[in-house]
């Protein structure tokens, strides 16, 4: 029975991806998300963050836009929606601060939410609850 219990929150916890190429914001986000009994998965780079999203079939995903290329989360948003993961996706980035551009559903790259780099936490946390809770 206790068995069965640890299965069932274990299933029912919401899966979150974060695909960052800074340490720091992924142990710092992980340490955040796991205190809401958030399930965390971590990808370093792009390619890695992808195959991450096929296997593990994230709930939501936090996307770094700036990795070892200044694009390549771009790329990757662009991989993720052709291969059919349709997470909600939060870009957590200072791209917007280098590059002078806005993101949004009605921008050139359409995000479900973009939240500048650094960010309070609640904010973060904030806005995940707003679109898992969209998606249920």
């Amino acid at each position: 029975m206790i068995f069965l219990n640890f299965v069932q929150e274990e299933i029912m916890k919401n899966k979150i991806l974060i695909i960052d190429d800074d340490p720091d914001i992924i142990e710092a986000a992980t340490v955040l998300l796991e205190s809401k009994d958030y399930k965390v998965f971590s990808e370093t780079d792009p390619e890695n963050g992808f195959k991450s999203a096929l296997n593990n079939k994230p709930d939501l995903i936090i996307l770094d836009i700036m990795m070892t290329e200044p694009d390549d989360g771009f790329f990757l948003l662009k991989k993720l929606k052709k291969n059919n993961i349709t997470a909600p996706v939060i870009i957590y980035s200072s791209v917007s601060n280098a590059l002078g551009y806005e993101f949004g559903k009605n921008s050139l790259i359409q995000v479900d939410e973009f939240i500048d780099k650094p960010a309070e936490p609640e904010m973060l946390l904030n806005t995940i609850e707003k679109l898992l809770n969209k998606t249920k």
